[in-house]
């Protein structure tokens, strides 16, 4: 399947990328913003210390129909991690942020933000002269999709102006990212990626200024037509090497092959998946299938979420995300990792 590219730099230029849906081997990630070990330029304004917690795992979205099945899975690898969760955007379209959404200042004990949480509210100011927006032209959906990754990107932008040491991301790994899915008016179904990627620029000494630059667009559904319509998959952290749940069924995993022979609709579902033919495939039969497989090859203890958007019904939850915690007001004991355990200041070794 192939993945439209709609960058926003200069004038929209439409091209192609293969849709690389790779699996990986998912984990949380906690930011310590702390001040260098090592002298700081005495003219560096101190530090914050900043906790940033990851929304993390896999989201698998399925077109079907008569309608678009959304499913999430966390991978708990640390305290602090939180499951992906779809958010009611409006009655036909959906967001699952991933990545960096939730940060919080152990120096002043305030949260900055909560970006999974506050999706539905965040509300960019779209500037209408913008260049950006001029150079969609007569796509009106992708301006749409502007629209809606404009309130995350400011969001991300009020977050980072308080870290200000050096982060080093894995090559081509966003600070956050956002999955769109919804119904648009005259055209259908369809799924866009968006990722934010941090900017900094050295200040005096360790002293960094942080920001997150305008995302990039990427588009998944509708496929080409020569391209098979079959399920898509985001993870977060994007790079790993853990098997999607297509690539499982291609394979013919004994967890999935054991469904599949449970049932003769649930045969069904995997086959029209396995011959890319979701879109023939009806939602009831879909989600039951889902909620199986997402069930067997999930880690022990991961959080699970599933909504549907519906052509006539609209979003609704299948499986509503699970309450959370109540978080204490200090965080630093809460947040103690393990010796040597991978975080942005210091990725896992082979990134």
């Amino acid at each position: 399947m192939r993945a439209r590219i709609f960058p926003l730099s200069g004038f929209f230029q439409r091209c192609f990328c293969r849709c690389l849906i790779a699996s990986t081997a998912i984990f949380a990630l906690v930011l310590f913003c702390l001040p260098p070990a090592h002298a700081q330029d005495a003219t560096a304004p101190p530090a914050d210390e900043v906790i940033v917690n990851l929304a993390a795992g896999r989201v698998i979205i399925a077109v079907v129909k008569d309608a678009i099945i959304i499913g999430t899975v966390e991978n708990p690898i640390e305290a602090g991690t939180h499951p992906p969760i779809p958010a009611e955007l409006s009655s036909r379209r959906a967001g699952v942020m991933l990545g960096a959404v939730e940060w919080y200042s152990v120096t002043t004990q305030q949260d900055i933000a909560r970006l999974d949480r506050d999706l539905p509210r965040l509300k960019g100011r779209m500037n209408r002269e913008d260049p950006s927006m001029k150079a969609v032209g007569e796509q009106a959906e992708a301006k749409d999709i502007i629209a809606a990754g404009q309130g995350p990107l400011e969001a991300l932008n009020a977050a980072a102006k308080y870290l200000h040491n050096k982060v080093e991301l894995p090559n081509n790994e966003p600070l956050a990212e956002l999955i769109i899915a919804d119904y648009l008016e005259g055209y259908g179904p369809e799924v866009w990626q968006l990722n934010y990627p941090l900017q900094q620029e050295r200040q005096r000494g360790d002293y960094w200024d942080s920001r997150v630059l305008h995302p990039r667009f990427l588009q998944f559904w509708p496929p080409e037509k020569k391209d098979a319509r079959t399920l898509l998959e985001f993870h977060y952290p994007p790079t790993g090497s853990q098997p999607t749940l297509l690539e499982l069924l291609q394979r013919k995993d004994p967890r999935l092959v054991k469904i599949g022979e449970s049932d003769s609709k649930m045969y069904e579902v995997a086959n029209q998946i396995l011959q890319g033919q979701t879109n023939k495939l009806k939602a009831g039969e879909t989600i039951q299938y889902l909620r199986a497989a997402l069930g067997a090859i999930s880690p022990p203890k991961s959080r699970q979420t599933m909504a549907a958007i519906g052509v006539d019904t609209g979003f609704e939850w299948i499986l509503p995300p699970p309450p959370e915690p109540i978080a204490p007001r200090s965080r630093r004991k809460e947040q103690e990792r393990e010796e040597g355990a991978p975080t942005l200041l210091k990725p896992p070794p082979g990134n």
